[in-house]
């Protein structure tokens, strides 16, 4: 529809009336209706690689750190820091869930966790060698993951949610590629 001419890296979000967009070490709040950069705040990391709006804050995934961080849009400041064992490569919410993307030589996974405590809930291991760099969701059942350098973005079932203390690992299933049909 049309291009907004900011720097872009690592992740978009949406709170409803403005688009935040990663631009190396800070993360910039823009009116979309303008294309405006109206406010900046800082990034949290280095290696920022993925952005998220939940429960009023920004939730930024630091890649190489392995960690999920709340952050105050206002300020920048971080409310809250989940360590993580794998390099986070995105991060989403859906249905009151949080769930992020890892990528670590030729395994990657989703994996949906507490928001509280970092544990993880529920995983969706990945076919060896299919790398996960970057997430989002539909608001439904599907996630959209990039590919790395395959150039591929890839649609993967989300599981139904069974138990609140999750179900262990399962194998992501890709649906269907609707133009192969």
């Amino acid at each position: 529809m049309r291009t907004i001419a900011v720097p872009a890296h690592a992740g978009t979000a949406f709170d409803g009336r403005h688009l935040f967009q990663i631009a190396e070490d800070r993360i910039q709040k823009i009116d979309p209706q303008t294309g405006r950069v109206v406010a900046t705040i800082p990034a949290p990391g280095g290696s920022d690689s993925g952005l998220a709006w939940a429960e009023g804050t920004l939730w930024v995934g630091q890649g190489r750190g392995r960690k999920i961080h709340q952050i105050d849009p206002q300020t920048g400041a971080i409310l809250r820091t989940i360590e993580c064992n794998r390099v986070v490569t995105g991060v989403t919410w859906v249905d009151g869930e949080l769930w992020h993307g890892t990528w670590t030589g030729d395994e990657s996974d989703l994996r949906r966790i507490d928001p509280r405590t970092g544990e993880v809930l529920d995983r969706l291991e990945m076919p060896a060698g299919m790398g996960v760099s970057g997430l989002e969701s539909d608001g439904g059942e599907r996630f959209f993951c990039g590919g790395g350098s395959s150039g591929k973005v890839r649609a993967i079932r989300r599981p139904r949610r069974r138990t609140p203390a999750g179900s262990g690992a399962k194998t992501a299933m890709p649906l269907p590629d609707p133009s192969s049909a």
